[in-house]
């Protein structure tokens, strides 16, 4: 290998022109510059570089010509192969290896090998970390302040990558490096995720060049909706018994095996993020019966949490003079005041969840062995992330055989009818979560969740770091500061490689995090942290870190609570605690009311951050954001015609039939011999709807998140010929316009269904409640067959095809609009509600608007009378009352 310095490369190289003599870095060449084996690493300031200027010699005929090849562009000499592993959900007291009594000895072995980090970071929610861990921005900065099935028209909101935050797969790639993603992608916005693109914001858009993983929050893993690239596969079909846990492990472990066999010199890296442990929790039944065996939590969640705290004294993870919190008996009953079926029902919810996170790691453990197995594992950072924030709480105090029921507002399904699906909990006929109890337990030696941005339990992870050839220092413990942030300049250090400045002509925003290479070294193990300052937001609840002081706002809402009015100043309409992490470890010992100085100083900071990142306009809704409108190809449309079959359209690009009124009409021929199939369908086992054929006869059928089906069905058989076959819904809710007023009344509301044969109606019924925000989210619009799961098992089996001819499908949608009184009534009603507790089902905005029709009322009446002012206050309140 050679190394060119300035000089010589302004003097003599054309390899990359004057871009290469600005890096400081000196330029490493192999082989002889223009020969079909030379390479070369580049100065990393410009991506892609510029084509190299031509060094050979042109002259009239090839005879007297020199040849010259632009050399293959690699990353600098000893880069090493990164493999970065996130988990999903999981608190700190999940795994074995800080405490936990999960077993998880692949991230065992790493921390043996390596490293244990105890201040990692995350910004409490999904995709809101991933955005921050591949760009090195904040979540805010980076476009994702919030999910993108929550996204909203802001920079800080709206899911969008922007062009000038390269990620950490882009800028490896363009250096050199062989890139991939397994698992999860919640970066690809939901309106953008269909085929008709755009792909920019796909994984193989951003710069991985190799994708195999679902897109969205969370997967059915018997049955995800899967894709390779950008193309939607289904190896699980015909194959019992399959799970994406394996399956994205033996593909990682294919890929990564082809590439080392194909081009070894060149390192990979491979961004390895499995559905575990978010629900649906899916283990496969080896998993669950070994779990079960181990008895690990029959004695409840109190106890649980209180072994983890133990467990974690022993191993010195936290100090020996840590108090646990208080167990929150207002919001989590304790064990011991449980029925014993409720024990037993929450214990199989927690024992398949450990077996999902047992399960997850011991694939994991194959991915690493495959690296040792090659021969590569030496010079491979490994670096596995527990959680990309607490563990949930979304399925509520009692935990839920169906989460897409949490997302419709049904977070409290009683006992007696979870138990219906006790021994099926965590098969293809569950999307299944657990009790919150265990989730608190679970976030040991914190407290609260996932969501809850001001506390530890949903923002405090651990991690585990190994790199056999660098890090010597082997076993040994971290506590400095860091965030996910800090991982891409992290792996750019690592690998020698710098940000660049300018990426497809763009010029790049400033990386925000902060290398923790220096904490490799042992001669840096209690080494000052170097990432002083990190602000957090979600969903109104807030944080700020500054030197080892963290000022948050009391929690003021637990996740399940997401249906309700929202917190309408969340900067300021907050009650504020302050905690010293440097003495009080674990967030337990708020001084606040003694350091008000310090308090009204960091929320100084903490807008200042905020404006910074992008950070404002602060919004505490939850559930309202899901339907709020987005720049999806349905957006502005109120009619849609498809005239041949078509699947795999996803929930953010397809019609929505919530909260409005529509039309469905399918003009079919039936051939001879009758028909039956799939003429249109939307989401799956766990809600949606169907319109099909059943034995010859037609049948419209809404599944409400598995608890009830109602059903429309004509009497006769479809004889032989041309039919118009119609479902006409009329909706009697004001809509999800009421939500910009922080109001659910016009949601979820009633409607009258009608199924018409042509022109006849056939069958009609209303639906007393509808379903107010989500169909089944990892389920796809379907015409002419249904896959994945099917709205009804009774009725048909996918892909169930249709045999009829389909000449044209047509959807009308007639979407609600607020007139001016009902503007004026909702304006009165979010005046009333403003300080309002927030409600855990949809009724709270319904009482405050008959008070407020009961006030307006009673005022009238007054002023019919015309009464002085003392009498006219006495005659409103005596008729209120």
């Amino acid at each position: 290998m050679k190394r060119i310095g300035l000089l010589a490369c302004a003097l003599s190289l054309p390899i990359f022109g004057a871009l290469a003599c600005a890096s400081v870095q000196a330029q490493q060449i192999t082989g002889t510059p223009g020969a079909p084996d030379a390479t070369t690493t580049i100065p990393g300031t410009q991506l892609p570089p510029p084509d190299p200027k031509f060094g050979g010699v042109i002259k009239n005929d090839a005879l007297q010509s020199k040849p010259w090849w632009a050399p293959a562009i690699v990353p600098p000499k000893d880069a090493p192969n990164v493999l970065l592993i996130i988990t999903d959900d999981a608190g700190f007291g999940v795994p074995s290896t800080f405490g936990g009594v999960i077993p998880t000895p692949a991230m065992d072995r790493v921390a043996q090998e390596g490293l244990r980090y105890t201040r990692m970071f995350s910004t409490a929610l999904c995709s809101p970390t991933r955005a921050a861990l591949i760009t090195g921005r904040n979540h805010h900065s980076a476009g994702f302040g919030v999910i993108s099935e929550q996204s909203t028209g802001f920079p800080g909101y709206n899911s969008i990558i922007a062009k000038d935050k390269a990620t950490i797969g882009r800028i490896l790639l363009d250096n050199g490096y062989h890139t991939s993603w397994f698992g999860k992608d919640h970066n690809t916005p939901a309106f953008a995720a269909s085929q008709a693109g755009p792909f920019d914001q796909w994984p193989t858009g951003m710069g991985f060049e190799y994708f195999y993983g679902f897109v969205g929050g969370d997967a059915n893993q018997w049955q995800p909706n899967l894709f390779r690239n950008t193309t939607q596969i289904y190896p699980f079909d015909g194959k019992p018994g399959w799970n994406l846990i394996t399956a994205m492990a033996d593909d990682a472990i294919d890929w990564m095996t082809r590439m080392h066999q194909t081009d070894p010199k060149r390192p990979i890296f491979i961004k390895y993020a499995p559905g575990a442990t978010h629900a649906p929790h899916h283990p496969t039944k080896e998993w669950v019966d070994k779990i079960s065996a181990m008895h690990l939590f029959d004695d409840g969640y109190e106890k649980l949490r209180e072994r983890i705290f133990e467990n974690q004294k022993r191993l010195g993870i936290v100090p020996k003079d840590s108090k646990l919190t208080p167990w929150p008996k207002d919001v989590l009953t304790p064990w011991d005041e449980l029925s014993p079926e409720a024990k037993k029902l929450f214990i199989r919810q927690v024992e398949v969840f450990a077996a999902y996170a047992a399960y997850s790691d011991h694939e994991i453990g194959r991915v690493i062995q495959a690296f040792e197995d090659v021969g590569k594992l030496d010079n491979t950072l490994i670096i596995y992330i527990n959680g990309d924030n607490g563990t949930s709480a979304e399925g509520g105090p009692l935990g839920t055989p169906n989460e897409v029921a949490f997302f419709n507002g049904l977070n409290k399904l009683p006992v007696d009818v979870q138990m219906k699906w006790y021994d099926v909990w965590g098969t293809e006929q569950t999307y299944n979560h657990m009790s919150a109890g265990w989730s608190w337990a679970f976030d040991t030696p914190f407290d609260w969740f996932k969501q809850n941005a001001s506390r530890l339990g949903g923002i405090n992870q651990n991690m585990v770091v190994s790199w056999p050839a660098r890090i010597k220092d082997k076993g040994a413990l971290r506590e400095q500061f860091m965030h996910v942030i800090d991982v891409m300049p992290t792996i750019l250090e690592a690998a020698g490689i710098r940000a660049p400045e300018m990426v497809d002509g763009i010029k790049q925003a400033p990386i925000e995090g902060t290398s923790f290479g220096y904490t490799f070294d042992a001669k840096n193990a209690k080494a000052p942290t170097r990432h002083t300052t990190q602000y957090f937001e979600m969903m109104g609840q807030w944080a700020l870190y500054d030197h080892g002081w963290l000022l948050s706002t009391k929690v003021n809402r637990a996740p399940w609570e997401a249906f309700g009015p929202a917190n309408p100043d969340p900067l300021n309409n907050q009650v504020f605690q302050l905690y010293d992490l440097r003495k009080n470890w674990n967030q337990s010992d708020d001084i606040a009311a003694q350091n008000s100085d310090k308090v009204a100083g960091m929320r100084k900071l903490f807008v200042a951050e905020a404006k910074k990142y992008q950070v404002f306009p602060l919004d505490a809704s939850v559930a309202a954001r899901i339907v709020a409108p987005r720049p999806n190809i349905t957006a502005g449309r109120t009619e849609f015609v498809y005239t041949r079959p078509m699947t795999g359209l996803p929930q953010g690009d397809s019609p929505l039939l919530l909260n409005t009124s529509y039309t469905i009409t399918a003009d079919i021929e039936v051939p001879q011999g009758g028909a039956e199939g799939m003429i249109l369908t939307s989401g799956g086992r766990f809600g949606g709807y169907g319109f099909y054929l059943l034995k010859g006869k037609p049948v419209f059928l809404w599944n409400l998140v598995d608890l009830k089906r109602i059903k429309w069905e004509g009497a006769d058989v479809l004889s032989p010929g041309r039919h118009k076959v119609e479902f006409d819904f009329k909706y009697d809710g004001l809509g999800p316009g009421t939500l910009a007023y922080n109001n659910f009344s016009g949601v979820g509301r009633s409607g009258t269904g009608t199924l018409k044969v042509d022109g006849k109606a056939v069958a009609t019924e209303k639906m007393e409640k509808t379903l107010p925000m989500i169909l089944q989210w990892d389920e796809s619009f379907d015409i002419g067959s249904d896959t994945l799961t099917g709205v009804n098992d009774e009725d048909y089996k996918p892909p169930f095809p249709l045999s009829a001819k389909l000449d044209k499908l047509t959807i009308k949608v007639d979407r609600p609009r607020l007139t001016p009184a009902d503007i004026q009534r909702l304006e009165g009603v979010k005046k009333a509600a403003a300080d309002g507790p927030v409600s855990e089902d949809l009724t709270l905005v319904q009482k405050l608007e008959a008070q407020v029709d009961k006030i307006r009322d009673c005022r009238k009446q007054a002023d019919a009378q015309k009464l002085d002012a003392v009498e006219r206050i006495k005659f409103v309140r005596e008729c209120l009352q």
